[in-house]
């Protein structure tokens, strides 16, 4: 149990009902409710006295003072009290106090204690709203103390004067009492309403919101599988209990279903499973994934994303299973159809360059020779381009590793730019640690950095810098190409390695390009176990950076 106390149920329920029950009367049933305490009270005094004290009914007055209480609850039934002024049955509790002034007074000394159910025209009047009501409260609780002995007229005794003293102050500490308590209870009872009519105003939007919540996980086909920060099931929707593939992964036991890396051979084990790394906080976004039966697997992308505890809800994370078999499939398809177009040109390409290479060699063709050295150079180019595309089809590339010197490489690509960049109007420079030995394939780690080169030229302004850097550390060879240009955005840089990929402002600058030389590069850079990355940033330039092991 918290450290706040709770109420027995019987201390809330049963004022509750009352006050329903209360509220539910009308104005003259309320009146009569209100006079009933009293009315009781005086109905067990008139017995007690028939039995106690027989002799007090020959008193005239005291009989006309008991027959004032009855007539006083007679009225209370009979005045239609909703179409009178809204204060008018103050009449009543006030003539309630001069009743029992009265009564008091004509019973002697044995009744003195009546002067106490004096209480329950006080409290009446007390605990109404109205600012005025405490004070009407005292002066009827003076009035009903003071009236009847200077009225019947005996002779004030030193008991009766200390009673017209005191029985007024008590009177008015309990009036002020009772208002102060009502007004209290009153402005709880009212900010329990605006609470609980809060609490059904959220329970309604909460209401609402879950019928949306479920109408979109039901329309959405996208698998949606919620999970605790131990692992265990909480929603799983429509999509991801309907697909087969799916479905198994959220059974529980050994019969769960299992998933496969993107190679689609390796099974991904339990400690690496989107539910398991979800669980324990990682956040990741569009990891492939293959799942299913063989022969009916189907590629889905996997993304997790956690959500803090709150409200009592326990902390946890959202995974999405986006079916992406028809993709893979077209990109597939695509990359088949780029790889085979790609070598039937190269066939005929390479026999153009052949054949060009006759034809400047043979003697007579002196005048159109700078005119063949353009047909060579296109050739050339066009080539390149096709065995780019076949390599980025295919994902690899053949390497014909040799041990050389890395620092060498980078200074003659260096050098075979400078015309370039000095025609850019930009600075290049060199710092390279050198000897730089290294086991590689020299022409291709070459393209490497001549695409990087090429970048950097193309997208750095006039007047800017290019720096190429290379030396040895602990983790392997690292090359560097920095430029000043226009930069990446982080988004731009998480596409720079796809395929046919060239950003917007690229295009919008018409800056040469098929979009290859960082795939191209990475995949060549792969291919030597290495790795190759970008740091950059919109209008301050970027950087591009491999790293190959050491010899």
């Amino acid at each position: 149990m918290s450290g706040q106390t709770r109420l027995p149920m019987a201390a809330t329920v049963v004022p509750d009902r009352l006050d329903g029950l209360y509220g539910g009367l009308g104005s003259r049933m309320r009146v009569v409710v209100s006079q009933l305490p009293l009315t009781i009270t005086v109905g067990l005094v008139v017995a007690a006295a028939a039995v106690f004290s027989p002799d007090a009914f020959g008193d005239s007055l005291f009989a006309l003072a008991l027959l004032a209480h009855l007539a006083l609850f007679l009225i209370c039934l009979a005045v239609p009290w909703n179409r009178v002024p809204e204060h008018a049955f103050v009449v009543i509790p006030v003539l309630d106090c001069l009743a029992v002034g009265f009564t008091r007074e004509a019973g002697g000394p044995a009744f003195n204690v009546l002067s106490l159910m004096m209480v329950f025209p006080v409290v009446w009047l007390a605990a109404q709203r109205a600012p005025y009501m405490p004070v009407l409260a005292i002066l009827a609780a003076v009035l009903g103390t003071l009236v009847p002995p200077f009225t019947i007229g005996g002779p004030p005794t030193g008991a009766s004067m200390i009673r017209t003293i005191f029985l007024p102050l008590v009177m008015s500490a309990i009036a002020v009492t009772a208002h102060v308590v009502s007004g209290t209870l009153q402005g709880q009872r009212i900010k329990l309403v605006e609470n609980e009519h809060d609490l059904a105003s959220a329970l309604d939007e909460s209401v609402r919101r879950q019928g949306l919540l479920d109408a979109v996980l039901k329309a959405v086909g996208v698998g949606v599988w919620v999970v605790d920060r131990r692992g265990r099931t909480v929603l799983t929707n429509r999509a991801m209990q309907a697909e087969a593939a799916l479905a198994g992964l959220t059974n529980p036991g050994p019969g769960r279903g299992h998933l496969l890396a993107a190679d689609r051979a390796t099974r991904v084990p339990a400690v690496m499973s989107p539910p398991v790394r979800a669980a324990n906080g990682e956040a990741f976004t569009d990891e492939l994934y293959w799942a299913g039966p063989e022969g009916g697997q189907r590629a889905y992308s996997v993304s997790s994303h956690g959500f803090p505890a709150a409200g009592g809800q326990e902390a946890g994370a959202v995974i999405t299973f986006v079916d992406v078999t028809s993709l893979i499939g077209a990109l597939a398809a695509k990359d088949n159809f780029v790889g085979t177009v790609s070598h039937e040109l190269r066939t005929p390409l390479t026999s153009i360059l052949g054949y060009l290479e006759l034809a400047m060699d043979e003697p007579g063709h002196e005048d159109i020779r700078e005119e063949l050295l353009v047909v060579r150079r296109n050739a050339e180019h066009l080539l390149n381009l096709v065995n780019d595309l076949i390599a980025v089809a295919s994902e690899r590339v053949e390497l014909s590793p040799e041990d050389t010197d890395l620092a060498r490489i980078v200074t003659e690509a260096v050098d075979s730019v400078l015309p370039k960049a000095a025609g850019a109007g930009l600075e290049l420079k060199l710092d390279v640690e050198r000897p730089l030995p290294a086991r590689l394939d020299p022409a291709r780690i070459s393209q490497v950095i001549r695409n990087l080169l090429s970048n950097a030229i193309k997208f750095s302004p006039h007047g800017g810098r290019i720096t190429a850097t290379a030396h040895s550390t602990e983790a392997g060879l690292v090359c560097s190409i920095s430029d000043t240009g226009m930069g990446m955005s982080w988004e731009e840089q998480e596409q720079a390695f796809t395929k046919f990929f060239r950003s917007a402002r690229s295009r919008e600058t018409a800056i040469p390009g098929a979009g290859l030389g960082l795939p191209v590069s990475k995949t060549i850079v792969e291919g030597h176990g290495g790795s190759i990355s970008l740091d950059s940033e919109p209008g301050r330039g970027t950087t591009a950076t491999f790293v190959l092991p050491h010899p």
